[in-house]
């Protein structure tokens, strides 16, 4: 008889270890399990027959990068495994994992996963104070120095590691340093690529148990086009069965093709370029200005490519009485004593870049707020244009 997925609360910091035998015995067919972040609320769900369940569940778990009621992702052990095995391959084998993230999200839990396929136990960063590189580089230097090495990370952890001396030449010691969550700035990527580190750009989500995409090539037991609508479409064996207790959702998201093939429509936007997949942001996040869509994400790849200034881009859409929308432009730099301006960006960016998608308003933030592990907040930056007048 299938079980309902046991709430599991998983600590910060090395105390996460404690719940090791925990997921082992979820991947071995035993309870599965709903994670959820020790000190955060236990986490409601829909009720839901257990006989509607995969007969091989392993967890439930949060999609944290989704806005509005949260879901849970069901995946199971046959799905975990596949990408802790396809991750190895592609990354070179098997190897020692040292995790950075919070392990109640994909990218943390898969992090734990990958060390119990490999056999190798896995080395945490202490972060209950927050991440630090210092904190980082004490983690990276306990770990074991034989054999391959691998990390997973953010791109603001990235970027902090990359400010810090010591934590460049740590970031240096992996064999492979797995980047995701968000778009990583092209100037970040040349910084690391400078420091001798190896990023590898991932993309997924809960719904595909976490990177399935790789430098813009699918995994080998992963699969990936776009449709008419430009939606970026994953498949493969990664894919989940749905959502826990949300049969509608599931139904809308979900599919499975003739040849058995499951599948999971993203709400992401994308094109192929020389056979690699290029995202270009969020079907929500369209500006609409003079009757002509924008995509976010086209306008901040060629910002990073184009402003060498700028470390870091987040583009939004705000209205306006004679456009409809403006595109509006939130910037770092990589030195906070420059000056970028909306009249700056047009002129570097006009011929580029169609007229409607040229910024209207720029502002410079110290820092870009994030929700959920490195997606960048769009809510409260456009808050910040419109209080700007």
């Amino acid at each position: 008889m299938n079980r309902l997925p046991r709430p599991l609360p998983m600590p910060a910091g090395p105390d996460v270890l404690r719940i090791l035998p925990d997921l082992e015995r979820a991947l071995a067919g035993g309870d599965p399990l709903l994670p959820y972040a020790a000190g955060s609320a236990r986490p409601v769900v829909a009720p839901v027959d257990p006989a509607e369940l995969p007969t091989d569940l392993a967890v439930a778990v949060g999609t944290s990068g989704s806005t509005g009621r949260p879901k849970r992702a069901l995946l199971t052990s046959a799905a975990l495994r596949a990408s802790a095995r396809a991750t190895a391959d592609t990354l070179g084998g098997p190897g020692a994992w040292l995790l950075a993230m919070p392990a109640a999200h994909i990218a943390g839990l898969q992090v734990l996963v990958r060390s119990i396929v490999a056999g190798l136990a896995p080395t945490v960063v202490d972060s209950r104070c927050g991440f630090t590189a210092s904190g980082f580089t004490t983690a990276a230097a306990a770990m074991p120095q034989a054999g391959r090495r691998y990390t997973a990370l953010v791109p603001t952890q990235v970027g902090r590691l990359l400010a810090d001396r010591d934590g460049a030449r740590a970031l240096a010691g992996f064999d492979a340093v797995l980047v995701g969550g968000a778009a990583t700035p092209l100037a970040m990527r040349k910084r690391a690529a400078t420091a001798g580190v190896r990023l590898v750009l991932t993309y997924g989500m809960s719904e595909t148990a976490g990177g399935c995409v790789y430098d813009g090539a699918p995994l080998p037991v992963s699969r990936v086009h776009v449709d008419n609508d430009r939606h970026v479409v994953l498949g493969g064996d990664t894919v989940a069965r749905g959502y826990l207790g949300e049969p509608q959702l599931s139904a809308a998201a979900f599919s499975t093709d003739s040849d058995g093939v499951r599948w999971f429509r993203t709400d992401d936007l994308g094109h192929f370029e020389d056979g690699r997949l290029v995202l270009d942001g969020r079907a929500d996040d369209v500006i609409i200005s003079g009757g002509l869509k924008v995509t976010p994400g086209v306008v901040e790849d060629a910002i990073s490519r184009h402003v060498p200034e700028v470390l870091d881009v987040v583009v939004v859409g705000r209205p306006d009485p004679e456009w409809g929308e403006v595109v509006c432009a939130a910037v770092t730099l990589l030195d906070p004593r420059s000056r970028v301006t909306a009249r700056a960006l047009r002129d570097r960016l006009r011929g580029i870049l169609p007229d409607a998608a040229l910024p209207r308003h720029a502002l410079v933030l110290s820092a870009i707020p994030h929700r959920g592990p490195g997606k960048p907040d769009r809510a409260a930056i456009a808050q910040e244009f419109d209080q700007l007048g």
